[in-house]
């Protein structure tokens, strides 16, 4: 049994097909991190020129989420219009401060994520056998999944909020008559919005803003995916070795005390790498669990409102806008369910060995294995909330909650 835990500067490579797993693996990650600027940071093998674009980029989509948050902000808040349609304004501007705060997170975890990535790499490069292979690549395909469920739910449900919905109706948010809406307002305070070329200009630079903001959304959705697919397909990997360890049918010739010392190490590997994603992603989930209790619950508002005014389209861009933010905070609580549950797999796989046949005492030493085992790593959102599924259903719950105190004020 080769000791993938036994990682000095120059690995040796027993994965003739690394290359192409590694890109397969990664490809949607760098495709989404890479436009706001993210991927060239957090990879080791990243050109001095690719840096600077990087940085470049990032200083582009900080101006125009400022360009969007520094007179809509004020505006929501300080602004004479009735509770209504602050509700209204508040919503957007909610979820552009939180994409812009993920964001800072993503640029300030970046050196972390940077290891992380690395010690994907590094596990595709050793892994051995064809069947650990086809553990990982299966896992991948799922984390790859995940991610283009999220990209295709929310560019459709938040592009059309933002291009469709404006031209629906003539009828602006203060109750006047307009053919040019906007869906941040504030900026007649500095110059009129509504005259050209200014509006096509703060229009071009809101749908700009849109895209960035889902790719801030579906880049945090997309680490978490590759990053715990991978830890299942460690884990899985892990799983085999202990079937392994009595027999030793793929080491001949190695003893039980070198093949569970392989595994032991191995074990506190994999638990290493689930604590870092932890912390990579302990900041973004929390925002994730902000914006999606009060951003649903304001969109419940606003399908609630549409529906007195009877506005189909209103209706339906609201309603698919629901579904897709929704579902993106599903695929986050079913990842950390997914992990917690993989990871539990453990202990029952240690006991379905055949640990009575080795020789003297050596089946103690599983019993750090298993109680280990009892102690998942968990997704959490800043370490106050575990994500589960059951945290999906609360969250839900609370909205509604949230929902019908907005609907009595209002």
């Amino acid at each position: 049994m080769y000791d993938q835990c036994q990682l000095a500067n120059k690995i040796q490579v027993y994965n003739v097909h690394h290359q192409r797993d590694i890109r397969y693996a990664t490809q949607l990650s760098r495709w989404i991190l890479k436009p706001i600027g993210i991927w060239h940071l957090i990879y080791a093998r990243s050109s001095r020129v690719e840096k600077l674009f990087s940085v470049t980029m990032i200083f582009v989509c900080f101006a125009v989420l400022f360009f969007v948050l520094v007179p809509s902000s004020p505006y929501v808040l300080f602004s004479k219009n009735n509770i209504s349609t602050k509700a209204k304004l508040l919503g957007p501007v909610l979820f552009c401060l939180t994409s812009a705060v993920k964001y800072y997170f993503l640029g300030t975890r970046g050196e972390m994520i940077g290891r992380c990535v690395n010690q994907m790499e590094d596990d595709w490069r050793i892994v051995r056998y064809q069947d650990h292979r086809k553990m990982m690549l299966d896992n991948a395909l799922v984390g790859r999944r995940l991610t283009t469920l999220s990209v295709i739910f929310l560019y459709t449900g938040g592009l059309s909020y933002h291009i469709i919905l404006p031209f629906s109706t003539k009828k602006g948010l203060n109750n006047t008559f307009t053919n040019k809406p906007l869906i941040y307002q504030g900026y007649d305070v500095y110059f009129d919005s509504q005259a050209s070329p200014a509006y096509d200009i703060v229009f071009s630079v809101h749908c700009v803003s849109a895209v960035i903001q889902y790719n801030i959304t579906t880049a945090a959705c997309s680490l978490a995916a590759i990053f715990v697919m991978h830890v299942c397909g460690q884990v899985q990997i892990l799983m085999t070795m202990l079937g392994d360890l009595v027999e030793g049918e793929r080491d001949k010739g190695t003893s039980v005390e070198e093949r569970l010392g392989v595994i032991a190490r191995y074990h506190v590997r994999v638990l290493r790498f689930a604590v870092d994603v932890e912390e990579v992603l302990r900041e973004m989930c929390l925002m994730e669990l902000v914006a999606a209790t009060f951003i649903i619950c304001l969109l419940e508002y606003y399908i609630m409102t549409e529906w007195e005014n009877s506005d189909v389209l209103g209706i339906a861009t609201y309603f698919i806008l629901f579904i897709s933010l929704s579902f993106n905070f599903l695929i986050f609580c079913y990842i950390g369910e997914l992990l917690v549950e993989e990871y539990s797999k453990i202990a029952s796989a240690v006991y379905g060995i055949n640990w009575y046949d080795l020789p003297g005492h050596k089946a103690l030493h599983l019993v750090m294995i298993i109680t280990m085992s009892q102690y998942p790593p968990k997704l959490t959102a800043g370490k106050f909330v575990d994500f589960s599924l059951s945290t999906f259903s609360t969250v839900l719950r609370t909205s509604i909650v949230y929902f019908n105190l907005l609907r009595t004020v209002t």
